[in-house]
Parts: C-alpha cells; structure tokens; sequence
C-alpha cells in the first residue's frame, strides 16, 4: 500500500518531497537535507546538534589567548636568547623547542580552560600563539638578527598547529 499524501518542503513549500528529517520528521528537499552518516537531518537539527559541541563560555577566550600570548612570549625568547649564541644550529633547536613547546602550551591551555571547547577558540588560542611570538620577531628584526628571526618563524611554524591540534582534539595516530 502507498501513501498518497503529497508533503511539501519545510523552508521551500513550493517543492514536493518524500524526504524527511529522521530527529524531527520535517519534510525536506533535497537542498535542505543535510547527509550524515546515519541519516538525513534538516539544517536547523545539525545547528542545534552543534551547539551541545561548543562549550565555551565567554571569558574562556580570554583566559585561553592570554595564557598562549604569555607563555608563547617566553618561548618565543628562549628561542631568540639560545640562538644568539648558537647561531646556524639554533634552526634544528627551534624545531624541537616549537614541538615540545607547542605541547606545553597546548595542555596548560586546556587546564587553564577546564576542557571547554569551541572552535572559534582553538582558532583564538591558535593566534595567541602567533601574537605572543610577535614582540620576539620584531625586535629580533630591528636588532638585526636573522637567525634569531628565522628561529622564531620556525617554532612558530611548528608551535601553533600542534597547540591548534592538541586543543581541539584532533588525533592524527591512535
């Protein structure tokens, strides 16, 4: 036996559809559905679901930005102050200084932020990174001190995608 209801689009009541959403059993174009891997889902459905993901509370961003800013303004000197007496050995000392480092930052980070996550704060946390190391640079730069500038470039390189990483989680081996 078929069903011979003709439903219609929740946001586009022009279009007929036999799709629905399998959490609220909206009907759906196709342009609406939203395929994931267990189903078809409206947009407003993703939306909501989303947002149980982001549990980041205001002032977490500000808390997060300014532990990486201060802690990678340390680093960010130790690498130029290390370097100064190394010289051109100081780029393989900055890469392993940017891992370790990146690491640092990432898990006092999540302490500091109680494990709340956003992804609009690991983009924040990320950019502290950057803005910490930037003081470093340029009066590295002014002073004339090419190694120590390309030192700093290189744990930063190094550093804020592993902080990026660490912070929100992603996992590239088990």
């Amino acid at each position: 036996m078929t069903d011979s209801t003709v439903t219609y689009c929740y946001a586009h009541p022009t279009r007929e559809t036999s799709l629905r959403c399998k959490r609220c059993e909206r009907p759906m174009c196709a342009s609406c559905a939203v395929r994931t891997p267990t189903g078809y889902l409206c947009k407003e459905c993703v939306r909501a679901q989303q947002k149980t993901f982001d549990t980041a509370e205001w002032y977490d961003y500000l808390t997060g930005t300014g532990v990486t800013i201060v802690l990678s303004l340390i680093t960010s000197i130790l690498v130029a102050f290390i370097g100064s007496f190394i010289g051109f050995f100081m780029f393989f000392l900055a890469a392993g200084i940017g891992s370790g480092a990146g690491t640092l930052i990432a898990n006092l980070t999540l302490r500091v932020l109680n494990k709340r996550r956003s992804r609009a704060l690991f983009v924040a946390c990320a950019a502290g990174v950057v803005l910490g190391a930037l003081p470093a640079a340029i009066l590295l730069l002014l002073t004339g001190n090419i190694y120590g500038v390309i030192g700093v470039v290189i744990y930063l390189v190094i550093a804020t995608p592993t902080v990026y990483s660490r912070i929100s989680g992603i996992q590239l081996t088990r």
